[in-house]
């Protein structure tokens, strides 16, 4: 039986490029991005000329025609670097590109694919100030007038809202059907009566913007539905279980980086005349943070292997983006004990990969909200 973590020769030259690429171009912005809170715009060009904005959408459209598990290796390699990095590919394609190529029209695929796949950044917008676990419990509505629909409320925690000029914005069109009347919506960020407002200031993932979206009697043609009207709820529930993948994806590479810094260190930090990487304690804290980051990834690797073979993944999904971010935080606090001192400065990258795990249990459903997934799927076979 094949190992889920054995990679085909195209698949180790694509992750070999991606790693090069977060070597050389990520890695010495890190530190200015996280202090400034502000993702190199520059940086953001680099990855759509690369492709890694665009891996799944078809080659017809500018895209690469890649795999689900091309854009969760993407995650993986950027967020071992800065898991900011991670959750800008990751949002891009999970989550915005992937509700385009299931949902959108012909029209739509034409008009919005290739902008999507040279330059244009996407954004996800469901969250609201009441609604975040409850996600159907939203407050944003959409009135219909004559050819177009009219969008009044307020999203919440956006990712990707500063940069972006696309916007999957989630709002109710029929209130009185309750969820069935939440429709999706493909917002332009030149839109009338739309803007961005706030940037929150974060504890991690600082150099990913995260904002909250206003709309004010925003007007937007009927032809800018995603999907049907009233299926809003499924695209939600569809594309969030795939961008669980992804976010798991952010947590291993996250873990992966912190792993490896501490390692290094472990193997050059002296004490007593001898490495510290002698000693029994630590050498069994970087025992179990390997063996935590395997079972991480194997379990990642898994629910996009089942995704891109059309097999059920919503389970697996929810354990992996579950577990994920329980190692996440736990490989990253290890890190910064093995480093001591130097691991509670910003001169060293482990402080950085600790504030960061930190989002992993609470975007894109909570770690309660996974178990509870994971709990109906289990007790209803």
């Amino acid at each position: 039986m094949t190992p889920l973590t054995q990679l085909s020769s195209e698949e180790q030259l694509w992750r070999q490029s991606l790693r090069d690429v977060a070597q050389q171009q990520v890695r010495p912005r890190v530190r200015a991005m996280d202090e400034s809170a502000h993702f190199a715009p520059e940086l953001i060009a680099e990855f759509f000329r690369l492709g890694f904005m665009a891996i799944q959408i078809p080659e017809e459209f500018g895209g690469a025609g890649g795999t689900f598990f091309d854009s969760v290796l993407a995650v993986e390699e950027m967020s071992a670097v800065d898991p900011s990095a991670g959750v800008v590919v990751d949002v891009q394609n999970t989550l915005v590109n992937n509700a385009v190529l299931r949902w959108a029209n012909s029209e739509q695929r034409q008009r919005y694919l290739p902008k999507l796949a040279r330059e244009w950044l996407g954004s996800y917008a469901l969250s609201e100030p009441g609604s975040g676990s409850d996600a159907f419990a939203m407050q944003t509505v959409a009135r219909r007038d004559g050819g177009s629909y009219v969008l009044s409320g307020r999203k919440l925690w956006i990712t990707n809202a500063l940069e972006a000029s696309l916007f999957i914005v989630f709002a109710n069109a029929d209130p009185a059907q309750g969820y069935r009347g939440i429709t999706a919506f493909l917002v332009e960020k030149d839109a009338q009566g739309f803007r961005v407002g706030k940037k929150e200031d974060k504890l991690g993932i600082r150099a990913s913007s995260t904002c909250e979206l206003i709309f004010e009697d925003c007007h937007v043609p009927a032809a800018q539905v995603l999907g049907e009207p009233g299926k809003g709820y499924k695209i939600a529930i569809e594309t969030l279980n795939e961008g669980r993948i992804g976010i798991g994806a952010q947590m291993i590479g996250l873990a992966r980086g912190a792993w490896e810094a501490a390692l290094d260190y472990a193997r050059e930090r002296k004490q007593f005349g001898r490495p510290i990487a002698d000693f029994q304690a630590i050498q069994f804290q970087l025992a179990e943070m390997s063996t935590q980051l395997e079972a991480a990834r194997l379990m990642v690797y898994n629910a996009a292997r089942l995704k891109d073979s059309g097999a059920s993944f919503v389970r697996e999904a929810a354990m992996a983006k579950y577990f994920s971010s329980v190692v996440a935080e736990r490989v990253a606090s290890l890190a910064v004990e093995i480093f001591g001192g130097n691991g509670f400065v910003k001169d060293y990258p482990v402080e950085k990969f600790y504030r960061d795990a930190k989002i992993g249990k609470i975007y894109e459903g909570t770690s309660n909200m996974q178990l509870q997934t994971i709990a109906k799927l289990i007790l209803s076979r």
